[in-house]
């Protein structure tokens, strides 16, 4: 199942849709025209536990594409945003995670030449997030070294403490498309937050596509542009960490909840890494890709000492 969060209108509030076919099918309002409660949020849907997908895609099944009037909308239609808009806490990030990443990183980055004995994990405020379409933000006055990562990103499911990696990736709800932008030149002492913590550092999604549909999430493609040219591209079967050790790692020490997201890192062809580096700069457009799951495109632009205007998901 590829679910969205979307509005059907520029004004509207946000809603759950599942993605099928070239419609966005509204779950809420489906559910009840067949006599079941379903929600209009994502993160309330996944609370509901894994029985509520295998139950929801029967219920889509059902149908065979003839929508009830007023259930369903064209995708083109429709604005998608983040499918997790607002996540409840901070998005897990894992750096170093490709063997070539680390090579190209060490070089570039003062980062250590030697591949992680364990994962390492920073983390992303949820003000990050940012959906399909909408802007990254470049202040020339905090950054002249704005970087993208394309990551594969997992969705938790149902609550995970001191899983193993054999149970691990039965708590994944599901994954979707990640970009953690940097501001290279924006780290201190070492940490990472300010660098890739400020407001739209992290565009999310188009979809969630369940973890039915991806039993293996190491075997994908995966792969970012910059205004139509290439600059990463690799598969996650790359991954130094795999998603399951990344879960068994975290929830060994940190309580994993349902909604939580792990974006679980980047394959080389950074900019910090390229020779010459090269840079996000206002009016490049990112095309970020994951196999089985879909694209991500998002503009930079340039923004100034005036604060940005709230926009309630």
């Amino acid at each position: 199942m590829r679910l969205v969060t979307y509005r059907p209108e520029v004004s509207a509030a946000a809603r759950l849709g599942a993605l099928v076919d070239d419609h966005v099918v509204d779950l809420a309002r489906l559910g009840a025209h067949a006599g079941q409660a379903l929600p209009a949020d994502m993160l309330a849907f996944i609370d509901l536990g894994p029985q509520a997908i295998q139950s929801t895609t029967e219920l889509l099944s059902s149908y065979k594409g003839q929508w009830p009037v007023g259930t369903a909308l064209p995708a083109t239609n429709v604005k998608l945003l983040a499918p997790i808009p607002r996540p409840r806490k901070n998005i897990f990030g894992i750096g170093l995670n490709y063997v070539e990443h680390v090579a190209e990183s060490s070089r570039t980055l003062d980062t250590a030449k030697d591949l992680p004995k364990q994962p390492v994990i920073f983390s992303k405020p949820p003000t990050t997030v940012v959906g399909p379409g909408d802007a990254v933000e470049h202040n020339k006055a905090i950054t002249q070294q704005l970087d993208w990562e394309v990551e594969l990103a997992a969705i938790i499911g149902t609550r995970a403490t001191r899983v193993s990696e054999a149970e691990a990736l039965k708590h994944v709800f599901g994954y979707s498309v990640m970009i953690d932008i940097s501001a290279r030149d924006c780290r201190r002492a070492g940490q990472w937050i300010y660098s890739k913590g400020q407001d739209t550092y992290a565009p999310f999604g188009p979809v969630i596509v369940t973890a039915d549909e991806i039993p293996d999430p190491q075997v994908l493609d995966l792969g970012l542009k910059v205004n139509g040219v290439t600059k990463q591209s690799s598969n996650t079967r790359h991954m130094l960490f795999k998603v399951n050790t990344l879960i068994a790692d975290i929830s060994a020490g940190i309580t994993l909840e349902p909604g939580d997201i792990i974006a679980t890192g980047t394959p080389e062809g950074v900019g910090a890494g390229r020779e010459p580096q090269e840079w996000l700069w206002p009016g490049d457009v990112i095309d970020a890709y994951v196999e089985r799951i879909g694209s991500l495109r998002n503009p930079v632009v340039a923004v100034g000492a005036e604060p940005r205007a709230s926009v309630a998901a």
